[in-house]
């Protein structure tokens, strides 16, 4: 495998969804790691514990890191990651959409399977509208 993934959320966020997704995909085609970030988690001993998860999923084209929240520690944390080793790219805002569609696409780049992560993110959410028009 090419690219590695890391999860990076709050409790038990990541692993929810991570499950999800293999659960609807029969497998997880991906080298995935999860981190959780709970409120007695230590910032120093996140930090390592993310770095060391890093280095077990980082392939030859790098590794995504996705988090659920900019600005929130599993994103300061993921930022860290990737200040300090290339080839890492960081999305927030993880979603299922998100990640069944970067799951869906083992074979593609790193930057391919951003790209894929994104639009998979952005086209998951819709308003639905049912019976009348809500805006009369």
């Amino acid at each position: 495998m090419n690219v590695g993934l890391l999860i990076i959320t709050h409790n038990r966020v990541g692993a929810e969804l991570l499950e999800t997704a293999t659960t609807m995909l029969g497998r997880c085609p991906l080298n995935a790691r999860l981190l959780a970030v709970t409120p007695a988690s230590e910032p120093e001993a996140l930090q390592a514990r993310a770095r060391a998860l890093l280095a077990e999923v980082k392939g030859r084209d790098g590794a995504i890191v996705l988090t659920d929240m900019y600005g929130s520690t599993p994103a300061n944390v993921a930022q860290r990651l990737q200040a300090d080793h290339p080839g890492v790219e960081v999305i927030t805002g993880i979603n299922l959409p998100m990640l069944v569609r970067l799951l869906n696409y083992p074979h593609l780049s790193r930057a391919q399977l951003v790209e894929k992560a994104l639009s998979g993110g952005r086209e998951g959410v819709f308003l639905c509208l049912c019976g009348e028009d809500r805006d009369s």
